[in-house]
């Protein structure tokens, strides 16, 4: 055994580090395999019948001219779902295969596997169901005031979360101002469509490689619907391209395992674009009634709420939604009394549910118009508005709830506020609204510019067992240490696969970390939403490391004939703070080591049913964005000219990627602000491709200004704070109060098209 002076190197790529990401090349290149990409030995495709009515009875199902067709192997409806047919994330509400009703524009009622997916699209459109339409509840309001069919056994409410603390002052002197808005129905827009492989074994089980966002929630729903046990339905991730909620739902897996289950063979399924559009979840469109009063001084004495949301036609994640839509429906704001009704409702419009932001996203446009609608009746500044009602550590949110940990939300307003403006347009075409079109040349342009401030949780809440799971391994290869990490955390784009590699290098002390695919061969890691995984995961993959560190320092203490507790590891070494003599750790790995640990946050509560008071999220993120528009009143196009984010992260464990969240969520905000929406009339999806469906490109990004604080909490591995949500959250307010600022007129519904900027700066 060598034991030698130590040889201090500092470890590269390690928390705090901006590594690079080990699938950046491959992307670039368009080598990295997405699930899109899978293939295998006599494989068959898969394609599903969907229902083109939004709510019908289904009569009965004639698949004989589809299995007529040379190639076509096997149709499969309700009555082949060996298990139980319903899944979903909060209820069991939602079929596999419509068994008698449709609910939407798009429910799958069958499924077909043919030799290639070409036949296979054919013969599903050969597979002739007979409906009976049934009246169509597609007007949210109506869902809720009971004027339309009930569409679930329960009714159409899906949940009713009712928050009150705190009296409502007398009327005397008091500012009060009201207002409507509305938030458009938003896409997830990922550009890798949802894809699967399943694979029978000889053991009447299934592997499944799929892109998804929690491979053991998907895992248990597959498990009841197969009617095998859960080891029997084995699942990996495959490349996924993208996500932000629209994975978290069960989309092609069950429908490619009973194909492949019935089969024997391997099944691929791959959906197209427009198919994408109704085979996913979609954000909640809401509708917000809100009422603020506060003093003269502008101090805020009360805000009531009344908020609905459209669930579609299953439940999802309604439930959470509508639990976090109404916790930060007053926004990050010290208010004494608050009065919020936030109601989630079925309707035979297209399911929504989990999308970045998950209800914050659409409250936030609320409340923070209203800041500015408060604003302009105080005569006040929108900027010292919101200082003067910032919370901040020790304050109390409506729920009751006290902020622990830090909650810099002035300071973060200060930051943006404080930034430069940029210039007056010029004359590049590309820089104007209208871009390259020379719709405008910069005559009778308005600027305006808003602001938005944002608050929402980090992890699982209200009581929620939110844990992840972690499998360390070091061992001795190639003369050198390699650390082997093994989780089941969903990569999904958002740069996981680097951070837990750079936890192990910095815990471990060594350059060599390969982190295994992620499946349910280890044990549950959550679901890839919440901006927990680095918190939850990284923090399971920091406690396996530590275990694996104290053993190797057990090894190390032998050789050295020190104590443990006086030896750390560096640079390959276990090093001795004492005698400064090291030994290195291929040399201690005769044997390798393997540790797993679990890691869970704080306990949360549930909220009071009554109230909604309760300790009920583990932490509080915030951010701040300030928008710079110039408007064409004329034509009403509006060109984003700059837009300014600061955001508290705790810990940047890879401050690039940091960078990258605020830019994608800018970009995804921007989006909902201008231009992204899901246009659906009576119940159908009119634009389901990303010709009709805009998305931002580079030319309609701006340039960003990012400040990212660094303000450790306590409670958290590294003292981080989950960062990709945040982003987005107020970006879509702070773009339409700049518009509102630049044509001086209300603008109560995004996305904000050109025509209510063209109508506004008319009546101005």
């Amino acid at each position: 055994m060598t034991v030698a002076p130590a040889r201090p190197v500092a470890v590269r790529d390690g928390v705090g580090d901006s590594a690079r990401r080990p699938d950046a090349v491959a992307k670039v290149r368009g080598e990295f395999a997405f699930s899109s990409d899978l293939g295998h030995d006599r494989m068959v495709w898969g394609a599903t019948v969907r229902s083109p009515h939004a709510h019908a009875r289904v009569l009965g199902v004639d698949a004989s001219a589809a299995l007529a067709l040379p190639g076509v192997h096997l149709v499969l409806t309700a009555g082949d779902v060996p298990g139980v047919n319903r899944y979903g994330l909060e209820r069991r509400d939602q079929p596999v295969l419509a068994e008698d009703l449709v609910r939407y524009i798009g429910e799958a009622v069958a499924v077909v596997a043919a030799d290639d997916p070409e036949l296979a699209r054919r013969a599903a459109a050969l597979v002739r169901v007979d409906y009976a339409e049934l009246p169509a509840l597609t007007d949210p309001e109506l869902a809720l005031s009971g004027g339309g069919p009930v569409l679930h056994e329960d009714g159409n409410l899906v949940r009713h979360l009712r928050i009150r603390r705190g009296a409502m002052p007398a009327a005397a002197d008091i500012v009060v101002v009201t207002g409507e808005y509305e938030v458009g129905m938003q896409d997830q827009a990922f550009l890798g469509p949802e894809s699967c492989l399943a694979v029978p074994d000889a053991d009447d089980g299934v592997d499944l490689y799929c892109s998804t966002q929690w491979l053991h929630v998907d895992q248990d729903q597959l498990a009841d619907c197969l009617g095998l046990p859960a080891e029997k339905v084995r699942l990996t991730l495959s490349g996924v391209g993208g996500a932000f909620g629209g994975r978290e739902d069960l989309s092609v897996q069950a429908h490619a395992c009973l194909l492949a289950l019935r089969l024997g063979r391997p099944v691929k399924m791959s959906y197209g674009r427009e198919e994408s559009f109704v085979g996913h979840v979609h954000r909640h469109p809401a509708r917000m009634r809100y009422e603020h009063g506060a003093t003269r001084d502008g101090r805020l004495l009360y805000v009531k709420a009344d908020i609905l949301l459209d669930g579609g036609a299953y439940a999802s994640t309604s439930a959470a939604v509508t639990g976090n839509a109404g916790c930060f429906a007053a926004g990050p704001y010290e208010v004494p009394a608050v009065e919020i009704d936030c109601r989630s409702v079925y309707t035979n419009n297209p399911p929504a549910g989990a999308m970045r932001g998950f209800g914050a996203v659409q409250v936030c446009f609320g409340h923070e118009s209203q800041m500015d609608r408060l604003a302009a009746a105080l005569g006040m500044d929108p900027v010292e508005l919101r200082l003067r009602n910032a919370v901040d550590t020790g304050s109390v949110m409506a729920t009751g709830q006290r902020v622990e940990g830090p909650a810099p939300v002035a300071e973060l307003l200060r930051r943006v506020a404080g930034k430069p403006l940029p210039p007056p347009p010029g004359t590049d075409p590309r820089l104007l609204p209208g871009g390259m079109s020379n719709s405008t040349r910069a005559e009778g342009l308005l600027r305006g510019v808003g602001y938005g401030l944002s608050v929402k949780n980090i992890c699982k809440s209200a009581g929620y067992d939110d844990f992840g799971t972690a499998r360390v391994r070091v061992l001795a290869r190639g003369g050198d240490v390699l650390a082997e990490v093994h989780t089941a955390a969903a990569e999904v784009g958002q740069g996981l696969v680097t951070v837990q590699a750079q936890i192990a290098r910095t815990e471990l002390g060594v350059e060599r970390v390969t982190i295994l695919p992620a499946d349910t061969a280890v044990g549950d890691a959550g679901t890839s939403s919440a901006s927990r995984q680095t918190w939850i995961s990284g923090g399971a993959v920091r406690a396996a490391c530590a275990a694996v560190r104290a053993r190797l320092l057990e090894r190390a203490a032998e050789v050295l004939g020190e104590g443990a507790e006086a030896l750390r590891l560096e640079s390959g070494q276990a090093v001795s703070e004492l005698s400064g003599r090291a030994v290195p750790l291929v040399e201690l790995l005769v044997t390798e080591i393997e540790e797993t640990a679990v890691f869970r946050h704080r306990d949360t509560q549930p909220l009071d049913p009554e109230t909604g008071q309760g300790d009920a999220h583990v932490a509080y993120a915030f951010a701040a964005h300030r928008a710079v528009v110039d408007v064409d009143p004329e034509l009403g196009s509006v060109r984003v000219v700059e837009i300014a984010c600061a955001q508290d992260v705790g810990k940047a464990i890879n401050p690039a990627a940091v960078e990258g969240q605020m830019h994608g969520g800018i970009a995804q905000g921007l989006g909902l602000a201008l231009m992204e929406e899901v246009k659906v009339r009576d119940g159908r999806i009119l634009n389901p491709s990303f010709t009709d469906y805009l998305i931002p490109t580079t030319m309609d990004m701006p340039p960003t200004v990012l400040d990212i604080l660094e303000l450790p909490r306590a409670d958290s591995p590294y003292g981080l704070t989950g960062v990709g949500e945040p982003p987005l959250l107020s970006a879509p307010a702070a773009v339409a109060a700049a518009i509102r600022d630049a044509v001086g007129a209300a603008l109560d519904r995004i996305p904000v098209t050109p025509e209510a900027v063209a109508a506004a700066a008319v009546g101005r």
